[in-house]
């Protein structure tokens, strides 16, 4: 198994890629190609080609939840690819979404996908690939972690606006020999609450790791139970990226093992 990230907010010096505040991993399980997330334009398709990755191998897109900054390049993607992929996410990642004025939801609706797509749209967890784990609805089990609203979203009959709880937001669990590795689009849910899902959908004990977004911005009391409940999860090494902001990264280095995450890195398993 092996992952890519294609698109981060960090880029690496001497490596010359482009970034933009968004996150696109690719994720590879034999004979699929899993495109997590698209970014928020066509810049995954450029770094894709820079690195010699063809595009055209996909099978699969999971999308971790509904904003634009996940979901923006998917009309550059159906717009240069056209092979069947199979498009996996929770229903409220294609509802309208707002924040701050401006419209932060998908660019296309469920009815604008191509009609070679096969639209998965599941709430609990299902498996992708062999290896792969689409975690569904994260329960928001830590009470640090149960109010984490963002803007607002359009209620089923699309007339009315609600506070947006990010029902859609879920995450990617890797089923490896000796552990899972949990892949978060921004972890909206909470990244605790996310690795606690990992762990009992897999059945795996050990978490060999946690990479993506952790939407924490702020040092205090949250990071701090952030951190704690981690160490105790059993996480044994962080790769925080995207929505994480520097002094957040600086607590995480001084508690785990953490990796830099920049347009570019690869793991292999």
């Amino acid at each position: 198994m092996k992952l890519t990230v294609l698109v981060d907010n960090n880029t690496y010096i001497d490596r010359y890629y482009l970034g933009e505040p968004a996150a696109c991993y690719l994720v590879e399980d034999g004979a699929q190609t899993i495109l997590f997330d698209t970014g928020y334009s066509d810049v995954f398709i450029e770094n894709a080609a820079r690195m010699g990755i063809d595009l055209a191998r996909v099978t699969d897109i999971v999308l971790s939840h509904g904003h634009n900054d996940h979901t923006g390049g998917l009309p550059a993607f159906f717009s240069r690819f056209s092979q069947p992929v199979r498009v996996t996410a929770h229903l409220g990642a294609f509802q309208p979404k707002r924040a701050e004025g401006l419209d932060v939801g998908s660019p296309l609706s469920l009815a604008q996908l191509p009609d070679w797509v096969e639209i998965r749209l599941p709430t609990k967890p299902r498996t992708v690939s062999e290896h792969v784990v689409f975690l569904g609805e994260i329960p928001r089990v830590y009470p640090f972690e149960q109010d984490r609203a963002v803007g607002e979203t359009a209620k089923d009959c699309c007339c009315c606006w609600e506070p947006d709880g990010l029902a859609d937001d879920t995450s990617l669990a890797l089923v490896l020999e000796d552990g899972v590795f949990v892949v978060t689009g921004c972890a909206h849910a909470g990244v605790c609450n996310t690795v606690a899902r990992a762990k009992e959908q897999t059945g795996k004990q050990r978490v060999l790791g946690v990479l993506g977004g952790f939407h924490l911005f702020e040092t205090g009391e949250t990071l701090t139970q952030t951190v704690d409940t981690l160490l105790a999860l059993g996480v044994e090494r962080v790769y925080p990226a995207h929505c994480t902001s520097l002094a957040v990264k600086s607590a995480f280095v001084r508690a785990f093992d953490t990796v830099e995450v920049g347009v570019g890195l690869t793991l292999e398993w």
